[in-house]
Order: structure tokens, then sequence, then C-alpha cells
């Protein structure tokens, strides 16, 4: 499973550590939504392989807020993406907003949940960002939508239907 941001924050750039922004909401979610037994700190991003989850961003370059990439930036930036995502070879990626998949794909109408199609190999969601600037969605709201790919992933049929996916023309 790996959780791809859109690209780094300032504050993540400075760190070195992901979602490392005060209002960043992830590590909380994450934890609220059982991907991990506690609430891990930003400081503590790289245990977060322990519980077979990765982070990414689809961009590298840092910037203050998301809305400062260009379509063609995030354009640029997804064939090399997808070919780290078919290297990586995670079962599940997770799209943290719309913004990155839509720019990559080129798609416009991207529905949140399970993608109709895989990316890199990996089944893709798309799950609502948990930045603090994304006031649309309260914590309760976040964290129902990252169980519901909590679930998915512990389903024994999440196995089979990847492999039916990967496997169709």
């Amino acid at each position: 499973m790996i959780f791809c941001g859109i690209n780094p924050g300032i504050r993540a750039a400075s760190t070195g550590r992901h979602f490392a922004g005060r209002g960043n909401r992830f590590w909380r979610v994450v934890h609220l939504a059982g991907f991990t037994p506690e609430e891990l700190r930003p400081d503590d991003d790289r245990t977060f392989l322990h519980y077979e989850c990765g982070l990414t961003t689809a961009v590298m370059r840092p910037t203050a807020r998301a809305d400062e990439l260009s379509r063609e930036e995030i354009k640029a930036a997804a064939s090399a993406f997808e070919r780290k995502i078919e290297r990586y070879e995670p079962r599940f990626i997770a799209f943290l907003g719309k913004m990155a998949i839509s720019g990559m794909s080129g798609k416009r109408d991207i529905q949140w949940g399970l993608q109709p199609e895989t990316f890199g190999g990996a089944r893709a969601w798309v799950l609502p960002n948990p930045s603090g600037l994304n006031r649309a969605y309260s914590l309760d709201a976040l964290v129902i939508a990252y169980r519901e790919l909590r679930v998915a992933i512990a389903s024994p049929s999440s196995d089979r239907k990847h492999d039916e996916l990967v496997r169709a023309p």
C-alpha cells in the first residue's frame, strides 16, 4: 500500500518528513482508520513501512500550496511516476486528492474511492486530501473514507480482483 500526496509542502521539504505541516491531518487519520496501532508523528514516517504502508509524492517540487503546480508540470511527471509504482509493485496506491491522478491521466471526472483502471499495476484509490487547507472534509469524514480503503485491502477478494484487473486486456 502506498499513499501518494500531490507534492511536498514547504515544511515537509525542509524537514525531509512526509505530512509535516502543522495542519495536516494525515497521521491522525491513518491511525484512526486502522492503518497503524498508534498515531505516528512526521519524525516517525519511516516507521510507516513496518505497517506495509509507504509514502510518496506525484511531483517532487515543493510548494506552499498544491495549486501552485501547473497541469503541465503534473502531466510531465506522470511517466516517471508510473514507472516508479511499477518498480515497487504496491498492491494499492491511494492518491490523496484528485489533482495528481486527474493531471496525470488527463481525466477530469475522477470519482472518490476505487478507480476503474490500475495505475502502474496497482489498484488505484482516490481519497480526500488530509491537508488542513481541505476544509470540505471533517476529521470524521476523512477517517470513514480511509477506513473504506483499509477494509478493502484486508478483504481476501481484493487480491482476486487485482489479478483480474491486471490480466484484463
